[in-house]
């Protein structure tokens, strides 16, 4: 056979990563070839690992070369299995144990201040993304993955869904364009993913086609976990159907821009002002409002302007967004503090909620603040107000006992 199945990366520079060859053969038994600097300390691992995946697809003559450069089990397993995969066809998975803390379920209406996007096929991005506290981690199959990985890409996010410890971090992916990105749900579903991101999203009818996928899937495979939604709008005419993809089932919780492409759309240049997409972004924030989710602003695509950056989370705070995506882990911190409550607005929340505490211990139907009245909404705003300033360490949570 003149057949080979090849998976993940090699070079000088790759690192937690491992570059796999598969030639099947009809005789002559298993040959495993592991070339690695750790070979003393691992290399009998590797081997076990590797022979309980062709115990698994019944492959009993084959040749298969392993350059390891530092890969965890679980990318190790997602390489050999995608190189195999590439040349027999099975249904099976080999699937490592699933972290317990990956099983449980993010709220609808949780905290998306950031979400910070890591390329899909590389795995040292992903081992310790966590530690830098992003609300979100978004394991991306679109974009930042060649189109010649994106297979074997599939089979990492679906172990790091499994295995990798995201600190806390909402487990995000983003698919490919529907209809193409239908078929990654197989290897989403079933992980327990959190939220599904839907790039280039311009109907309801995307978001039907995706949960007719869900369903089926999580049926077959018993999950009763809910599947969140986050939308991305990237056209001219997704940003006209806003309305109706936020309102177009239950799970969508949120609705996110991606300026870049809509910039690209329009024909026009992306600027640090917004100016260009000064519309769409309204657009994008009132529709999320009037359906009541989260509008979830643009990544911001300068790595080295922190200033700027801030600039832009103020302003994206201003035309009405929760969040915004970035693109490196130094941008977190910034986003965070940027959309956290200033300190009057903490101060004046406080006095609020506590104003409409004592209302309530004494039966009061009505809340006032001084002179003034204060409206349901406006109680309402600043709970959330109380939350967010919480949530981002602005505010310690026993401060109405006065230990904070």
């Amino acid at each position: 056979m003149d057949k080979i199945g090849t998976a993940g990366n090699r070079g000088k520079d790759v690192r937690s990563d491992c570059y796999v060859e598969f030639i099947p053969d009809n005789s002559g038994g298993r040959k495993i070839d592991i070339k690695s600097k750790v070979d003393a300390l691992f290399g009998k691992s590797i081997r076990n690992l590797t022979e309980q995946i062709l115990d698994l697809f019944e492959i009993d003559h084959a040749s298969l070369l392993i350059e390891d450069a530092g890969a965890l089990d679980f990318v190790l397993a997602a390489r050999i299995e995608a190189a195999i995969k590439k040349i027999v066809q099975s249904d099976k998975e080999f699937l490592l144990p699933m972290l317990e803390q990956n099983k449980f379920i993010k709220a609808k209406d949780a905290f998306r201040f950031s979400r910070l996007y890591l390329p899909g096929n590389s795995p040292k991005l992903m081992l310790n993304a966590g530690i830098h506290k992003p609300n979100g981690i978004i394991l991306d199959l679109e974009d930042s993955v060649a189109p010649a990985k994106k297979f074997e890409a599939r089979f990492l996010i679906r172990n790091a869904l499994r295995s990798l410890d995201f600190y806390g971090a909402e487990r995000m992916v983003r698919i490919n364009q529907i209809p193409k990105g239908l078929d990654e749900f197989r290897f989403l579903v079933p992980q327990h993913v959190d939220l599904i991101l839907i790039p280039k999203c311009e109907s309801a009818e995307d978001i039907h086609q995706v949960n007719e996928v869900i369903n089926i899937l999580r049926k077959e495979h018993q999950v009763d976990k809910q599947i969140w939604l986050m939308p991305i709008i990237e056209s001219a005419k997704g940003v006209i159907k806003s309305y109706e993809i936020a309102t177009a089932a239950d799970n969508v919780v949120s609705l996110a821009i991606g300026l870049e492409d809509y910039t690209a759309d329009l024909g026009t240049r992306r600027t640090n002002e917004g100016t260009e997409s000064f519309f769409a972004r309204s657009m994008v924030v009132n529709a999320a409002r009037a359906a009541g989710i989260q509008p979830i602003d643009s990544v911001f695509s300068d790595v080295s302007d922190m200033e700027a950056l801030a600039t832009n989370v103020k302003t994206s705070k201003l035309l009405g967004f929760d969040g915004m995506g970035c693109i490196h882990p130094r941008q977190i911190k910034v986003i965070h503090d940027n959309f956290a409550p200033e300190d009057a607005e903490i101060e004046k929340a406080k006095k609020i909620v506590l104003a409409f505490q004592e209302a309530e211990a004494k039966g009061l139907g009505v809340v006032s603040l001084g002179s003034k009245m204060i409206d349901p909404p406006v109680v309402k705003r600043a709970q959330k107000t109380i939350t967010m300033a919480i949530n981002t360490g602005k505010l310690d949570e026993n401060w109405m006992s006065g230990e904070g």
